[in-house]
């Protein structure tokens, strides 16, 4: 693998297409006339100059030479944060692999987290059909928004119109709205107890109850192979398996992001080899 010059960092893409970067000489310049070669499985270099320089010359800067882009978790999906960037503001993520942004109000560059630590560490960067935004993929070092909250979308503008509770409220996908209401019964646990307890908190209280329960669906999902049934029927049983297997998360302090962690961190393992280095139980 060769590498090129991008501004005043060297800058390497790895053969599944996916960049990083090593400092190369300090340049005051930025000069984003990017060249890079990518070597092939037969070791043939293959000059990619043209392709990298069309590639950042396809992108609609407006007429001050900026971009939107946005920020998102790549374990949660959770939108961070918006900003605008540059050519240079891009070089320098690639090269350090942290957000960094162009500041209208300062005009010069700004990786977020230099003053906080809280940086959004990239693992990849994605255009849009219309190359008018970017998203940066990537991974947060504690909350995002300068308001301690973990993301700077915590309004729901539904609620705020119907007059709702006010607190904040992060926009969560499906699979962390479950989370977030399991942690809430959860919380909930100590305080007085008015009625029936919901099935969550009887669950959250009886780990027998909640085990037998993470075996029962388990099998009936199962038999959702073995008997033949229909995709709806997995669908469902594979519901309740996630479900009752998340109140066990919380139960154990184990967050679904910690899930998603490991299984991000395998994609690019061999199943049988990630088994094999598992730490025996003790």
């Amino acid at each position: 693998m060769s590498t090129s010059t991008f501004g005043c960092q060297s800058l390497r893409f790895s053969p599944r297409g996916h960049l990083f970067a090593s400092k190369n000489s300090v340049s005051k310049k930025y000069r984003c006339n990017a060249t890079f070669a990518s070597m092939s499985e037969s070791g043939k270099d293959l000059s990619l100059q043209m392709k990298v320089e069309t590639l950042l010359d396809s992108i609609k800067w407006d007429d001050k030479g900026l971009a939107v882009a946005i920020a998102q978790n790549v374990d949660t999906g959770a939108i961070l944060m918006q900003g605008f960037v540059n050519k240079e503001a891009i070089a320098t993520t690639v090269s350090q692999r942290k957000a960094t942004f162009y500041s209208r109000s300062r005009s010069q560059l700004w990786t977020k987290g230099e003053t906080s630590n809280n940086f959004i560490n990239i693992h990849d960067i994605f255009l849009d059909c219309d190359r008018d935004s970017i998203i940066y993929l990537g991974k947060p070092v504690g909350p995002t928004c300068h308001t301690g909250a973990e993301t700077c979308y915590y309004t729901s503008l539904d609620d705020s119109i119907n007059q709702q509770d006010a607190k904040d409220k992060l926009a969560l996908s499906t699979l962390y709205t479950l989370e977030s209401t399991i942690s809430e019964r959860k919380a909930e646990i100590e305080a007085p107890q008015n009625g029936k307890p919901s099935w969550t908190k009887r669950l959250l209280l009886d780990n027998n109850l909640l085990c037998s329960k993470i075996r029962e669906e388990a099998d009936e999902l199962c038999r959702t192979l073995e008997e033949n049934e229909d995709k709806s029927r997995a669908a469902s049983e594979m519901a309740d398996v996630l479900y009752h297997a998340m109140v066990l998360l919380a139960v154990k302090g184990v967050e679904m992001e910690d899930v998603l962690q490991i299984l991000r961190q395998r994609f690019s393992q061999s199943g049988i080899e990630e088994k094999k280095s598992r730490v025996p139980k003790s």
